[in-house]
This record gives C-alpha cells, sequence and structure tokens, in this order.
C-alpha cells in the first residue's frame, strides 16, 4: 500500500534550533495516527508541515505520492509555488487547539465560508453540507448562534465540523481538547472518535489524552527531541513500553492522569 502521508529525510529548524534532522515517518490511507510524548518533541510541527503552516528546510513530503513543498518544473523538483500550496491544501483539514472561529459571523457561515470561497460550491450547497455536519457534531440548532454564545466544547465541535466542510482526506488534530473545561472534552473526544470509527479519513492525532489515543488510534508513534523513539499497536505502547523514555513519560503522564 502506498502511504498517503511520507515524510522523507526532512529537516526542519527554528533559527538554530533543530526540530527534525533526516526525519522519516508515513501514513496509509485511511489509518488513524495518535503523536505522542513531550511538549517541543516535534508533533505538533509535523501538523503544521502538512498544513504548509511550516516550511521545511530539507526532505520532501509527499501527499498521496505528489510533493507538498515541491513541484515539478521542467523534470526538476523545485520549491512550491503559492497555487501548488494551495491546491495541496486542500486534502489536508486541520482542528487547532484554540478553534479559530470567526467571531463575527454565524456558525452557519463559519462552516460554509471555505467550501463557497475555495472549493466554488454555491450557498444552497455549502448550507446543505454545513447542516449535514452541524447534526453530525450535534450542534444543528446553533447554526445561527455566534460563536460567542457557545461553550468551549461546542466551538471546538464546530471546529470540526468546518474542517470536514472542505471534504479533506486527511484530518489533523492538534491537542484538540486542551483548552477545554474537563467537563467538556469527553463532547469533544465522541465526536472524534465517531468519525475515527465511522469514516475511512485518515487522521493524525497529537494529543495528552493517552487513554483516547487507546481508543481510536491504530497506531501510536512516541516522539522525543524530533525522533519517533518507539511506535506501534497503542495497547503494546500504552501497556508493554520497550523503550526506557517511553517508559519514563508514560509513568509520569498516568500518574498525572
Amino acid at each position: 500500500m502506498k502511504p498517503i502521508v511520507e515524510f522523507r529525510k526532512v529537516t526542519k529548524r527554528f533559527g538554530d534550533l533543530v526540530i527534525f534532522e533526516d526525519f522519516d515517518f508515513h501514513v496509509n490511507p485511511g489509518e488513524k495516527v495518535a503523536l505522542v510524548g513531550p511538549s517541543g518533541s516535534g508533533k505538533t510541527t509535523v501538523l503544521r508541515i502538512l498544513m504548509t503552516l511550516e516550511k521545511i528546510q530539507g526532505g520532501v513530503v509527499t501527499i498521496d505520492g505528489e510533493p507538498l513543498w515541491h513541484e515539478m518544473r521542467n523534470e526538476e523538483l523545485v520549491p512550491a509555488s503559492e497555487a501548488h500550496l494551495r491546491r495541496m491544501r486542500k486534502n489536508v483539514g486541520m482542528v487547532f487547539q484554540h478553534f479559530n472561529l470567526f467571531p463575527h459571523m454565524t456558525v452557519l457561515r463559519n462552516v460554509t465560508e471555505a467550501p463557497v470561497h475555495v472549493l466554488g460550491l454555491n450557498r444552497e450547497e455549502a448550507n446543505e453540507r454545513a447542516l449535514e455536519l452541524l447534526n453530525m457534531v450535534g450542534l444543528a440548532e446553533k447554526a445561527d448562534a455566534h460563536p460567542a454564545q457557545l461553550s468551549g466544547g461546542q466551538k471546538q465541535r464546530v471546529a470540526i465540523a468546518r474542517a470536514l466542510a472542505m471534504r479533506p482526506r486527511i484530518m489533523l488534530f492538534d491537542e484538540p481538547t486542551s483548552a477545554l473545561d474537563p467537563e467538556l472534552v469527553g463532547e469533544v473526544l465522541n465526536v472524534i472518535e465517531q468519525l475515527a470509527h465511522e469514516h475511512d479519513l485518515t487522521m493524525l492525532l497529537v494529543t495528552h489524552e493517552m487513554w483516547f489515543a487507546e481508543e481510536v488510534a491504530d497506531r501510536v508513534c512516541f516522539f522525543d527531541h524530533g525522533r519517533i523513539v518507539e511506535e506501534g499497536d497503542p495497547a503494546r505502547i500504552f501497556h508493554e513500553p520497550r523503550n526506557p523514555r517511553t517508559q519514563e513519560f508514560l509513568r509520569a503522564v498516568m500518574k498525572h492522569d
């Protein structure tokens, strides 16, 4: 099976700080992969590179075999144009920690804006798709509300509907519950779990909720200092980790939970 996402020998630096050096990583179509590890280990950077929010300094990233940050011109791999990045970006949806909803727009408009302006859907079709998705995340009755009238959990569910409205092939979740009050975490995780089990979307999930990663992921990758130190079946990683660094990290977070 050809990976839908592949990082080959990727280098990523912020100034003098090296995040990745010769980093390899792949995700198969339809696979749900949880990225876990300490803060600053590179997990979110993987998502931001795929979302074209962070450039790479070396190596190649491909989506479905096509380079993301490069394109072929005169049979040569050259840095991608803005048009190429825009086209590739349509494959990927991302749900951020802090919702990023437009405060001046209704919930419905938040979900329909990109399909209308980026995909060229007519307003009627976009509204229909949006209401279907809002219904799926349990918020159809909030279509005319503004973000300020919603709880954090509701905002995050709208953000999930908004990302899905673009019909992405790959969904990225960057700690989608870390900004929420504890009692609101469950409602968001339920929606993500439903997505994972009922759709053949490829999903990458950065999370500190280890029990949730075990529940929804097909594979867990433990990151430390820009490397995948250990990866495998969630039950094995969480209950029988082999690497001392994984063991140490899990002891600390499981105790904390």
